[in-house]
């Protein structure tokens, strides 16, 4: 099976800490990466993290609070010092596309590649990237500024080659792809073989969702039902439920409701408050309501 890998560059909240760093992520899948918020200190993260710069296709920005923006620019910077000629993608809210512009203007005269913006609506659950293999939706979720997270779901593979069955009927190599895409095969005789005699079951497609700042929101988990991983905010735990509400933010819990009534396969709780000390406390918080849930942290890899 391809990889589809989630590398944790940074889980903190706002405030600077000593233990983690502002929000960013990097999914990993068949050979593509996308980055998920750029935080500062993100091209950090990427270099020891062994994370090639020129291999990033694109980056999502959830929202325009800092934590989760600021280490865009410098990136960009460091990309044209790297010689990129690719184009990077930026998808993000509307209002970035005029500030990234002037620092681009001011801070990266020159660059040898193009920077293509791409408005998005954080009110709606779109399709806004989509390749052979991929799909990327927005998630509108609930903050104090338009925010939405971002779903990356595996569009449906083929089918294997029953190597025994294919030399057995003497299938030709020119048919091997229409027979991975299902049709049947017929025999010089006139013989029609099943696909299924000829092909075993193509791997399940798989499905990641982000959901970044964002208050508990009862009907999220219609949105992202039944995905292989789910990252959610859990900026507190529940003794500081009221600070959640009044800064719109997530508990452990109440992330750890969402993958439940999601029915999702595993939990990554990230966007820790600086106040905990020890995050094992958010984990045990999320546990006692979804068991498969899992703690961030800056250089662990999650398979999807």
């Amino acid at each position: 099976m391809e990889p589809f890998k989630i590398h944790i560059l940074g889980c903190g909240s706002a405030l600077p800490t000593l233990s983690h760093y502002a929000s960013s992520q990097v999914v990993e899948i068949r050979e593509k990466l996308f980055m998920v918020d750029c935080g500062e200190g993100t091209q950090m993260q990427l270099r020891r993290n062994k994370i090639r710069f020129t291999k990033l296709q694109a980056v999502f920005i959830s929202h325009l609070h800092g934590d989760h923006c600021f280490g865009l620019i410098g990136m960009i910077s460091t990309f044209g010092m790297l010689g990129r000629t690719a184009p990077f993608h930026v998808y993000a809210p509307e209002a970035l596309g005029p500030i990234l512009q002037i620092q681009l203007d001011f801070f990266c005269k020159g660059l040898g590649f193009e920077v293509k913006f791409h408005p998005i609506d954080t009110t709606r659950k779109i399709v806004i990237y989509e390749d052979r293999s991929l799909t990327v939706e927005t998630i509108p979720l609930e903050h104090r500024t338009p925010t939405c997270g971002f779903l990356f779901r595996e569009k449906p593979k083929l089918r294997h080659i029953n190597r025994e069955m294919i030399d057995c009927y003497e299938v030709p190599l020119s048919q091997l792809n229409n027979i991975r895409a299902g049709m049947d095969w017929t025999t010089p005789e006139g013989v029609i073989i099943p696909n299924e005699r000829l092909t075993t079951p193509a791997d399940p497609s798989r499905a990641y969702a982000y959901c970044s700042d964002t208050r508990y929101i009862p009907t999220l988990h219609e949105l992202i039902t039944g995905v292989d991983t789910l990252y959610h905010e859990s900026t507190y735990a529940e003794d500081n439920a009221s600070r959640a509400q009044l800064y719109w933010h997530s508990t452990a819990r109440q992330a750890a409701t969402v993958a439940r009534d999601a029915h999702v396969g595993k939990l990554l709780l990230g966007h820790f408050s600086a106040r905990y000390d020890d995050d094992k406390c958010l984990l045990d918080e999320a546990k006692a309501v979804f068991e498969n849930s899992w703690l961030t942290n800056e250089g662990l890899v999650f398979n999807v």
